[in-house]
């Protein structure tokens, strides 16, 4: 600051901290705007004249929709894609990103150093931010070597003198000279992009080499297409409150309830063997391990929703006695570490209720339970 008369060395300082503060801006604007992300439809857009099967939300009906549509601009017919993830058909220049995964309007490419696709709407923040940071590396660049230039004449050294007294000059020379490859490029680029009013995209797909470009105006209305028009308002309120989705309420099937993700009765995996259709009903409902009695007085202390196939066959049969005892068999039951045990109190309880059956003899009991021990060893 003290090298320069008339107090330049202040002002030189003051245009190198505001570049930087543009350049700054610049690269908020570019990685925080909607690039023109064009909303996704819940549904299929719908065809005139169509007459067909139904489709649920989120199905497209390939065989009826036409992949492509064409459009008229500027005299020009363009051909339009259909987007199966959107479900819409993208407008003329649009193109879906798939890291973004979401269709933008005026596509250019998904920058990876601001995090963010380029766009229609942030297209001129993204092109400022690279002429930006170009003009600042040029300008820290050129100013450096002045500052050794001033050292040489104020001491009469060498170059090598001079650089091994100022080497954050020398730092700064290396980061500018390697950092200016990339932003100058991208800035000669993008200039050549906007002459012949191009995308990137368009242009590594070779869009218009047998084609007429129908969005050339000129260069000098290329520019201000760019720089000099309203930029249009988002298709999108990121703000707005997501709307609840209504929950999903069972299905009335041969008078029971099932969710409707129940496509088919459970397995079961203890005998092998698939439930009945009231017990998968029961299931899906949570009704596991309830007890059915006639006159709810006998519920086995509590243990009866642990009772298998096998031990029913010893309790009493439906509608003896006015005592009936349903028990539901569980699919997930007693399975502890990858065994198949069952605890003594169960046993017990199944047992005591077994020796409650009016007319059954000890010896049948003995066999029955004799019957049931085996089974559960296997």
């Amino acid at each position: 600051m003290d090298n320069f008369p008339h107090h330049l060395g202040i002002s030189i300082m003051v245009i190198v901290i505001a570049l930087t503060l543009f350049a700054l801006i610049l690269l908020l604007l570019t990685s925080g705007r909607d690039p023109g992300v064009i909303a996704r439809n819940a549904n299929p857009p719908e065809l005139e004249g169509y007459e067909g099967t139904e489709v649920g939300p989120g199905q497209t009906p390939q065989l009826c929709l036409p992949r492509t549509k064409d459009v008229v601009v500027n005299g020009v017919v363009v051909k339009i894609k259909y987007c199966d993830t959107c479900m819409h058909y993208r407008p003329p220049r649009c193109s879906h990103c798939s890291i973004c995964n979401n269709c933008v309007q005026k596509f250019d490419h998904h920058c990876p150093w601001v995090g963010q696709c380029i766009g229609l709407r942030n297209y001129r923040f993204f092109f400022m931010f690279v002429f930006s940071t170009t003009l600042l590396c040029i300008y820290v660049h050129a100013f450096c070597w002045i500052r050794i230039r001033k050292i040489m004449n104020g001491e009469n050294v060498s170059i090598w003198k001079a650089m091994t007294k100022s080497p954050a000059s020398i730092a700064l020379i290396i980061y500018t000279f390697i950092s200016v490859w990339f932003v100058g490029g991208l800035t000669v680029f993008h200039s050549y992009l906007i002459s012949r009013n191009q995308s990137t995209y368009e242009n590594f797909r070779n869009r218009y080499d047998e084609h007429v470009n129908p969005y050339n105006k000129g260069v000098i209305k290329n520019f201000m297409e760019v720089f000099c028009t309203s930029i249009p308002t988002s298709k999108n309120n990121f703000r707005a409150k997501i709307p609840k989705e209504p929950a999903i309420t069972s299905r009335r099937i041969s008078g029971g309830f099932t969710s409707p993700n129940i496509r088919k009765p459970v397995s079961d995996i203890e005998m092998g063997r698939k439930l009945a259709w009231g017990e998968a009903v029961r299931e899906a409902d949570g009704s596991e391990g309830r007890t059915n009695n006639d006159d709810n007085v006998d519920k086995l202390g509590g243990s009866a929703d642990h009772v298998t196939a096998d031990l029913s066959r010893i309790l009493p049969p439906e509608g003896m006695e006015g005592r009936s005892i349903s028990h539901h068999r569980r699919s997930s039951w007693g399975i502890k570490s990858g065994s198949w045990d069952i605890s003594s109190e169960t046993f017990a309880s199944a047992v005591e209720a077994s020796k409650q059956v009016p007319g059954s003899s000890n010896g049948n009991l003995t066999r029955e339970n004799q019957q049931v021990q085996t089974n559960l060893k296997v």
